[in-house]
């Protein structure tokens, strides 16, 4: 079944310095140097992930990417 959105999560993953993004929606998961690139693949997978699991024709379907990421700041005591 087709869904109606698809919820796309990007998390920023400073191991191994890429963006990693998964949809539960339609099982995708993937990874990217940078959030466009991700932006640039994830369409592809989405239509090839759909024709998997048989869905034919022509429709459109709106993906709202949520893009998360984190960061540590230090701050040391004065002596």
């Amino acid at each position: 079944m087709k869904p109606s959105l698809i919820v796309v999560r990007a998390t920023w993953d400073d191991e191994v310095k890429v963006w990693v993004a998964q949809s539960d929606a339609i099982g995708l998961v993937t990874e990217a140097p940078t959030r466009e690139a991700l932006r640039q693949k994830v369409p592809q997978m989405i239509i090839d992930l759909l024709e998997c699991d048989g869905e034919s024709g022509d429709f459109d379907i709106p993906v709202e990417y949520i893009a998360l990421s984190s960061q540590r700041v230090r701050r040391e005591q004065a002596a």
